[in-house]
């Protein structure tokens, strides 16, 4: 609970607003290389210049804009953002109350660990055990870095998971695919289908997630350690690499963190008449209410 969140703010539902924070439930092993001039091995860097004089911007002259017609803009500041709906940006406002198992998994997008602040741990528990009690989770939505998301909050051991989901218009249904029009449907015989199922049949197991291994970053570190042993390596002293500094000028690359074993952070109510039903996730899921 020391862990600082990417949220704050509360549930709210009926009459009982329950403080939460909002913490990532992912964990960072993402590979990050920094891109490099080949001729002279130095770090490539990211400025933000201004399209018609060429020169950088600093940060604190940026805004955003938004273009409603070709060449005029309205201009927004995070606090104009913010003062639009500040109750959205603060609340996660519970509309419905559904089963899980209705939830279609293609809207499933990412998860989360809500966790209580101090003086919402009675509700927060309250909340948890209701929820898996009655076997339903709840639906809301919430507004992360200026984006509403539609959002599932789902009991699990002694936490409170919040699963982002997608809009029902964020997904293309399988009536509006057309990706197979126009081709020949194959044939295939009965004994091909028998033995395609009997290999299915061999090959079936419990659902345990934790057997699955991210064999590609395993190679890559692996990769990276030979280069290392063999020397292929580039050095760069700090003096070599410095620039000078530009008042206000943000540089995302330098900011990234040169040890490779560091984890970094990685950087849906209810669904729609029609959507979701029987389409229940795998009874072993991870992400399974408790």
């Amino acid at each position: 609970m020391a862990a600082r969140g990417i949220w704050k703010g509360s549930i709210s539902f009926g009459l009982l607003n329950i403080p939460v924070v909002l913490h990532t439930a992912e964990e960072g092993r993402e590979l990050h290389f920094r891109l490099l001039d080949k001729r002279n091995m130095r770090p490539v860097k990211y400025k933000k210049v201004n399209s018609q004089t060429g020169e950088e911007v600093p940060y604190e002259n940026i805004v955003k804009g938004f273009e409603f017609e070709p060449g005029h803009y309205v201009t927004f500041t995070p606090e104009d953002l913010k003062a639009v709906n500040p109750k959205a940006t603060q609340t996660i406002d519970v509309k419905d109350f559904v089963p899980i198992e209705e939830i279609d998994t293609m809207l499933f997008e990412r998860p989360y660990y809500l966790v209580p602040q101090k003086s919402g741990v009675k509700g927060y528990e309250l909340f948890r055990d209701a929820l898996a009690h009655s076997k339903k989770v709840a639906i809301g939505t919430i507004v992360i870095r200026t984006k509403q998301h539609l959002a599932a909050i789902i009991p699990r051991d002694q936490y409170l998971i919040l699963e982002l989901l997608r809009f029902a218009h964020e997904i293309k249904e399988v009536q509006e695919a057309e990706y197979f029009e126009g081709s020949k449907k194959p044939t295939y015989s009965n004994r091909e289908l028998q033995m395609a199922e009997a290999l299915i049949e061999g090959m079936t197991s419990e659902w345990d997630p934790r057997q699955y291994k991210d064999t590609y970053y395993d190679e890559v570190m692996k990769a990276i350690e030979r280069k290392v042993k063999t020397g292929k390596v580039t050095r760069i002293s700090e003096a070599e690499e410095r620039v000078e500094p530009t008042t206000g000028v943000v540089d995302l690359v330098p900011l990234l963190k040169k040890s490779l074993a560091e984890k970094t952070r990685p950087h849906k109510g209810p669904p729609p008449h029609g959507r979701g039903k029987g389409k229940a996730r795998h009874k072993g899921s991870q992400r399974q209410h408790a």
